[in-house]
């Protein structure tokens, strides 16, 4: 991340923090503004040119998104006229201020980070439904209308809102990042880091959380923990936090233990 979007994010962050009147459907407004931008090279261009007047980045806005509500077209004001070290950086601090409103409206935003986890693992797990979701050919309409249909009725608002969004306008990237991306930021709201503990058989409720206390102490703040069952780790615990994994599988003993025999 360079310099100018370090710095354009923060600004941003802090525009959303003071912004009064966020709620639901401007989280949804921003993310629909991003998807609008996104889908324009010309208007993503202009957007995210450095040398670009300021009051005419302003006037481009209130043209472009004027049916947004007051609170959503202010926070996009505020990172079109910010500088970003690409035009990708800027759709991706504009994604991240719509998760944040959305997240920042849940009673907790542990559900809506359990909601995506499990909406992920579900996806990653069926190939064909993998394929349909990334699918390049396939419309966003239609893609949100799978989303819809997967997640209606047993996912929260916020996490239909986000999840949509994500297929719709995934950036390149695969359903995995995507989730893991889009959680990190829903827990970080909450002041909460995501960890994914890889077991061989379910923890007691005593064993998680002496694991989800022991990851607190490492990385010096709580984090939603998302356990995985698989029973080819034959025992011991995987930890991954962001792109750190720490491997205390017997799997993985064993594995070492055949490459120094070997070598």
């Amino acid at each position: 991340m360079g310099s100018a979007t370090r710095s354009a994010l923060q600004s941003a962050r802090s525009a959303l923090a003071a912004s009064s009147g966020v709620d639901l459907a401007a989280g949804e407004q921003l993310l629909a503004a991003a998807r609008t931008i996104g889908s324009s090279p010309q208007l993503l261009s202009a957007l995210s040119n450095p040398s670009a007047d300021a009051a005419g980045t302003k006037a481009l806005v209130a043209t472009v998104f004027a049916e947004l509500g007051g609170a959503a077209r202010a926070l996009v004001e505020v990172v079109a006229s910010s500088r970003w070290s690409s035009g990708d950086d800027l759709l991706a601090g504009l994604e991240e201020l719509g998760i944040r409103a959305i997240a920042a409206t849940a009673k907790s935003s542990g559900d809506i980070e359990a909601e995506l986890f499990e909406f992920g693992r579900a996806v990653t797990s069926d190939a064909e439904l993998e394929l349909a979701i990334g699918s390049k050919r396939d419309s966003a309409a239609g893609k949100l209308s799978l989303v819809q249909s997967l997640l209606g009725g047993s996912a929260s608002a916020q996490t239909v809102a986000i999840a949509g969004h994500l297929v719709q306008q995934p950036r390149g990237r695969r359903i995995g990042e995507l989730v893991r991306s889009a959680a990190a930021i829903v827990a970080d709201t909450a002041g909460k880091g995501v960890a994914t503990v890889t077991v061989a058989r379910p923890l007691s409720a005593t064993q998680l959380s002496a694991v989800t206390a022991s990851i607190a102490r490492r990385y010096g703040r709580e984090h939603v923990v998302n356990q995985v069952v698989d029973p080819a780790l034959v025992g011991g615990v995987r930890v991954q936090v962001g792109d750190e994994v720490i491997d205390g599988s017997i799997a993985s003993r064993l594995a070492d233990m055949k490459l120094q025999l070997a070598g």
